[in-house]
Parts: C-alpha cells; structure tokens; sequence
C-alpha cells in the first residue's frame, strides 16, 4: 500500500518517526511530506533514510512530474502526524501554499490527521470549526490524548501515540469483515520448567502470531492475546486498543486460557509453539552440578490443546491451527495432511521451520488445508503478508 506521512512544525514531530518506522514494518510503502517548519524538528536525512524515499516540501520540486498531482493520485492512505491548528486551518480553508496543503486538495484516499496544540489553541472557536468543516468533508480527525505539553502545561492537545495513530490510520483502509467478532489468538512458545530457573522450550519468538492479532484488530474484531513468552518485537508491535493481552508460561497454563476466553469467542487462532511434552516432575530447588542432578529428565505428554478444542461440540467458534514442521517441501505437506485429520481443525496453516525458516524475524510460508487434509489456500511474504492472507481464508469461513 502507498501511504503519504504528512509531518507539521510541531514539537510532537519528533514521535512521526515512530509511525513511519511502524507503517514500514507493516509492509508499506512511505512517502514523507514534511513542511519547511517540520524539518525544524527533524531534518530531511532522517525522514529519506527511514523511508527510503525522497523528502520534498515545495511544489516547486519535482514539478517535471507534477508531484503535487502525482502523489495524491498514487496514495491508498493518507496520515498527518502533527497536524498543527495552523495545518488544520489551512485544510478547512482549502488552502495549497506548500507540498502536503496541495496533495490534501488532490488526495481521494482516505485522510486521517492527528492534531497536536496547546489545550487552548485546540479549545479555540476557530479550531473547533475547522475540525468540523474537515470532518463534514469525511476527513478523520482523532481527539489528541490529554497529559503532558510543551513545558509545564497539562491538558487536551497533546499528540496521541504512534501505536494509536498507526491502528487508526490502518483501520481505515482495512476490511472490516471481523467487526464484532470476538478472536482468541495463542503466540510464542510454552516453557516447562525444570527448576526455578530451567525451562524446556522452544524457538518461537510470538511474532506470526502478534501479526495475526493486529491484522484481526484491524478488521475489526476485539481481540484477546495469549502471549506465551513472545518477545519484545512481538509485544510492541500487538499494542492496539482493540487487543487484551494475556500472559501465560506453561502448557496448562495456555489450556486454561483457551478455555476461559473461547466460551464467547468466534475464531480461536492456535499460533502459539505448544510443548508436546513437560518433565515429569519439577525441583523446587535450582539443580546443582554436584552430583545430585538426575541422569534422566522423564517428560509426560501436555495435552493437545488444538485437537481437544476442535473435538468438543460448537456451534459457531471457529478454530484455526499452526503445524511447524521440518523436511522438504513434499515431507512437511504430508506430516501436515496428516495432522489435519488427526486434529479436526477448520483450517490448519502448514509451515517449514528451521534454519532461517518460520521463526523469529523471517519471512514466512504457509499452506493452509482444511480438517481433511486438502489445501484451500497458501500464503507467503512477512509475517503481516501471512497474517492478511489468512484472515482472509478465516473470515471466509466465518461469513
């Protein structure tokens, strides 16, 4: 997707960095159009380095190619972050005395702008209006947060954060084919302790399924999170007001979960790395290397959380399953055919892992077969791409 990033002469122009790193991770293409007075706050380097794209403010550049008319011609979505009561203004009035006011007047693309002010420049009569004159246009105008300013002022104005901004603009041009329905999603891997310090684990880093979890947000649905040890990178990037999210360690733990969530749930998504087995029993002490530690650790099967939840009668919950699998491409379709008849998931997405293949901060594969074991779809690129991909097989199912 082509986004346009718009960045006003505003202290808060600073956190515009972090929306542009975000719509980037998301997997779209970012042009930034600064004023004279953003680059102020943030230089040009910064905004060309991170965008990977060329920084104008004039229509005077690039006026071979009409940039003006180019670019809002090209953009799927557009996003301010600032918008000062002074671009707010010179947006209700029309205006176009620089790069970003003349692409607002070409733009058929959805518009959002986040306002950033003093309380009593966006209290003023003058904003007011022109914050309905924007919105009667079917521009999207967020309420600024209210908390901290410049100096010591404290009050409405202040810029809302990146993470909501992101959500916001993304929502606007995202399906909205989960709207009300409630989705479970499980991420990361379960651990098992040995002893108060020692776990049995596994590589999953969270990050497919926090993906799964922001792309269901923004479709609508209200989400719950079961986050079992995902990383850093995972839990920021699931920061959305319409995702809860739920920390569980163990196996049990995670069963408990899925239990107490998917009562009034419409799809569970099992994208968590669950531990087949856990020790048989666990030292309440650290295990020492002094001739006490046991030569065998005995491990007992966990439960399988997917095939009891796909088993049990159901009216509407819908449940979706994840095989990590290792071989070639021919071995890791028939170990998941197979799985899929054994665990009765609606759908079951098959994926290779390994070396530099599943987990962690890679891309990603995934063939998506139904509870008997025939393909209904596959899906690849990054984890969002994947993410996209199968909500798009899922709400299928749900409509």
């Amino acid at each position: 997707m082509r986004v346009l990033l718009g960045v006003t002469g505003g202290i808060a122009a600073y956190k515009a960095v972090f929306v542009l790193r975000a719509l980037r991770e998301a997997g779209h293409r970012v042009r930034v159009i600064p004023t004279e007075a953003a680059l102020k706050f943030v230089g040009r380097p910064t905004w060309e380095a991170l965008s990977g794209e060329p920084v104008a403010t004039s229509v005077f550049d690039g006026a071979t190619g009409v940039d003006h008319v180019a670019l809002g011609r090209s953009a799927d979505l557009v996003v301010v972050a600032p918008a000062t009561a002074d671009l707010l203004a010179r947006a209700a009035a029309g205006r176009a005395d620089d790069l970003l006011t003349t692409t607002l007047l070409t733009v058929t693309a959805p518009v959002l702008l986040a306002p950033a002010m003093h309380t009593e420049m966006w209290q003023h009569p003058a904003t007011v209006a022109n914050v309905a004159t924007l919105r009667a246009r079917g521009v999207t105008v967020l309420e600024p947060d209210s908390g901290r300013l410049t100096g010591a002022d404290t009050g409405p104005g202040r810029l809302p954060e990146p993470e909501a901004i992101t959500a916001a603009s993304l929502a606007l041009v995202a399906p909205q084919d989960l709207a009300g329905r409630a989705v479970v999603v499980s991420a990361g891997g379960t651990r098992e302790p040995l002893d108060p310090v020692r776990f049995l684990g596994n590589r999953s880093s969270g990050r497919q399924g926090a993906a799964l979890a922001l792309e269901a947000a923004r479709r609508g649905a209200r989400v719950t999170l079961l986050a079992a040890s995902i990383d850093e990178a995972a839990r920021t990037s699931a920061q959305h007001p319409a995702i809860d999210i739920v920390e569980v360690e163990t196996t049990a733990e995670l069963a408990d979960a899925v239990d107490s969530t998917c009562a009034a749930a419409d799809v569970l998504v099992m994208a968590a790395a669950v531990a087949d087995f856990r020790p048989a029993t666990t030292a309440d002490r650290k295990i020492k290397k002094d001739g006490s530690a046991p030569d065998v650790v005995r491990l007992v099967e966990n439960p399988d959380i997917l095939a009891t939840v796909a088993g049990r009668p159901r009216e509407r919950l819908v449940v979706v399953g994840f095989a990590a699998e290792t071989g070639d491409h021919d071995e890791v379709l028939e170990l998941g055919r197979a799985k899929a008849r054994r665990k009765g998931a609606d759908l079951l997405a098959v994926n290779a892992v390994g070396s530099g293949k599943g987990f962690g901060d890679v891309a990603n594969a995934v063939t998506v077969l139904d509870s008997d074991g025939e393909q209904v779809g596959e899906v690849a690129g990054s984890k969002q791409d994947v993410a996209r991909g199968l909500w798009d097989l899922i709400a299928a199912q749900l409509h």
